[in-house]
C-alpha cells in the first residue's frame, strides 16, 4: 500500500515547551502546526529539509515548539500504578537485576507490617526474589535494593515516553 511521505511526517512527535522552555508534553505535527498557525506557539527546531505542503503554502516540519503564554501546571503528577512502577525501574528486578523475566510489584515494607502503596515503598521484583523476601522486611532477609525508589517527576515521564528521543529534544529533556 502506498503511503505518502507527508502522512508519516504528520504523525511524528513534537516536543512542546512552556514559555520558560520547560517541557510540557509531546504532541503530533498536525497539532503543532495548528498552534503555529494560530500564533499560540513559535518554532524552536525543525526537521531538516522537510516541508508540509498545503494548496497555497509550505510549512517546515516542527520537532520542538514553544508556547507563547506561560501555562501553569498545578498538581501535575504521575499516577502511581503498576505500569509506571515498571517504567521507573526500567523493567528490572530491583533486588537481583534480572531482566526479561516475569516481574511483579513488591512492597519493601510489607502491607501486613504497615507498608503503604507509595512511590517509596513499591519496587519491581522478579517472582523468585519476591517469593524469597515474602512478608518480611529487607533487614530480615539479607537482601538489598539496587537503587532507592523515587517518585516520578514530569521530566522523567517525558524522557521515558519519548523512548529514544530525537537529538533535538535531548537538551530540553535534560538528557545531555
Amino acid at each position: 500500500m502506498y503511503k505518502p511521505d507527508n502522512e508519516s511526517l504528520i504523525n511524528r512527535g513534537v516536543l512542546v515547551l512552556n514559555q520558560t522552555y520547560e517541557p510540557l508534553l509531546i504532541c503530533d505535527v498536525k497539532r503543532a502546526v495548528v498552534l503555529l498557525i494560530e500564533q499560540k506557539a513559535s518554532m524552536v527546531k525543525t526537521v531538516d529539509h522537510k516541508m508540509l505542503h498545503s494548496v497555497s503554502e509550505a510549512f517546515p516540519v516542527p520537532t520542538v515548539i514553544r508556547i507563547h503564554k506561560y501555562i501553569r501546571l498545578q498538581n501535575w503528577h504521575v499516577v502511581l500504578n503498576k505500569a509506571n512502577i515498571f517504567r521507573r525501574d526500567n523493567h528490572t528486578c530491583q533486588y537481583c537485576g534480572a531482566r526479561n523475566v516475569p516481574l511483579t510489584i513488591d512492597h519493601i515494607i510489607p502491607k501486613v507490617l504497615g507498608g503503604k502503596d507509595t512511590w517509596y515503598n513499591l519496587v519491581t521484583a522478579c517472582i523468585k526474589c519476591n517469593n524469597k523476601k515474602g512478608n518480611r522486611r529487607l533487614e530480615d532477609t539479607g537482601m538489598a535494593l539496587q537503587a532507592s525508589p523515587k517518585k516520578l517527576h514530569k521530566i522523567h515521564t517525558l524522557q521515558r515516553f519519548a523512548g529514544a528521543p530525537l537529538d533535538e529534544w535531548r537538551p530540553y529533556l535534560f538528557l545531555d
